[in-house]
């Protein structure tokens, strides 16, 4: 991995227990319940595959949904899990820094102290995640001896029982119901990275892209930075800049990261989005309970936890992802309303047929755009016989 005269640049092990040391002790629970938990999400993972099947219409290509595994984890294995997820994807980035620096006076020491920072950091941030995701599809899962299940390149579906168990009992709602409704989630988001082949080399030429444009100079990135400090301080408001509402991410990123971080919102948004809207749609009859969890978790997700919780979401830029989760379902939801689930699915046929960012927040203009397009081909084919 990544070193400068020899050492990391990002110390992954201080991250890892950096995170585990800092974050918070799941909810009691006896031993017999917690293996209760575990069973019971294996099962409800494996019978959201069809629910999901039979709602969205999309048919995996290559090996099915259960061929691809499934690992209920405390927090300490989501850390574990997401720490070998980063450093899969910011090895070009790491690759670019070492580039820059090697030869300079002091790099070893530098790397190594820098390694030690960056470590901490990242492991602080972990620990402030880690009580919150109640699962994932790890789309960029290497293979990893802690967490087995998985060849490099492949994906994987992660469960955290502590946290789902926290909030169902946070929520007052129905345990069996609320369990199988977040699996319902991951399990589309599984489908969807299973069923369009080409989604998650996509996403992966995105997020390089946008790393590939990051300021590698360090004075650079330090006047970024101070000025993204000014403006939260107020020494240069937000408004002023024409950034109101922007996040500390944000504001330290590129002209050109922003233009990426722009198509890769428009497709967050999209991913996220369907899941919700299959994760509701499928129905009471599976879900008995869906319309209360709906609301009281749509509440939770707009309050937070707290001042300092409200805080770092805005600072990290989480407030953007919650907004994702509610421009995209309105989008899947107007689209299916227009053209149904088939015309709706036209939405995976090739990176063009992905929603803009202006067309998550205006539907009509996408199905204007996919569908009228197809509607001429095939007028026009018809003239040509």
């Amino acid at each position: 991995m990544t070193s400068i005269g020899g050492a990391e640049m990002v110390d992954w092990n201080l991250a890892v227990a950096t995170a585990i040391r800092l974050v918070r002790p799941g909810p009691e629970i006896s031993r017999d319940e917690a293996r209760a938990v575990v069973a019971e999400l294996r099962r409800h993972a494996k019978t959201s595959e069809r629910h999901v099947r039979e709602f969205t219409r999309m048919v995996p290509q290559g090996p099915a949904p259960h061929d691809t595994p499934v690992l209920v984890v405390d927090r300490a294995g989501w850390v574990k899990a997401n720490v070998a997820g980063f450093r899969e994807l910011l090895a070009p980035l790491l690759d670019k820094l070492q580039e820059r620096r090697a030869g300079t006076p002091g790099a070893a020491v530098l790397g190594t102290v820098g390694g030690k920072i960056t470590g901490v950091e990242l492991g602080m941030l972990l620990s402030f995640l880690a009580s919150r995701v109640l699962g994932q599809y790890e789309t960029f899962a290497p293979a990893s001896p802690d967490l087995p299940g998985s060849a490099a390149g492949g994906g994987r579906l992660l469960l955290v029982a502590p946290n789902i168990v926290h909030v169902e009992r946070e929520l007052e709602v129905d345990p069996h119901d609320f369990r199988l409704w977040v699996c319902l989630h991951e399990e589309t988001h599984r489908t969807q990275f299973t069923a369009v082949p080409w989604l998650r080399e996509h996403i992966e030429g995105e997020i390089q892209t946008f790393l590939g444009a990051t300021e590698v100079d360090p004075m650079t990135l330090l006047e970024r930075l101070r000025e993204a400090a000014q403006s939260f301080a107020g020494a240069r408001p937000d408004a002023e800049r024409g950034e109101e509402g922007r996040s500390l991410v944000e504001l330290v990123q590129t002209p050109e990261q922003r233009e990426v971080l722009a198509r890769l919102t428009a497709v967050m948004s999209l991913l996220e989005g369907h899941a919700d809207f299959v994760m509701d749609g499928v129905g009471p009859e599976v879900v008995p309970s869906v319309a209360e969890i709906r609301e009281k978790f749509q509440q939770r997700r707009a309050t937070g936890e707290g001042r300092l919780d409200a805080a770092l979401r805005k600072l990290l830029g989480l407030d953007a992802k919650l907004r994702q989760y509610r421009d995209g379902e309105r989008f899947v939801r107007a689209v299916v309303d227009q053209v149904g689930m088939d015309g709706f699915n036209r939405v995976w046929t090739s990176p063009n047929t992905l929603p803009t960012k202006a067309e998550i927040a205006s539907p009509a203009d996408w199905v204007a755009r996919i569908h009228r397009k197809g509607r001429e081909q095939s007028e026009g084919a018809r003239d040509e016989a």
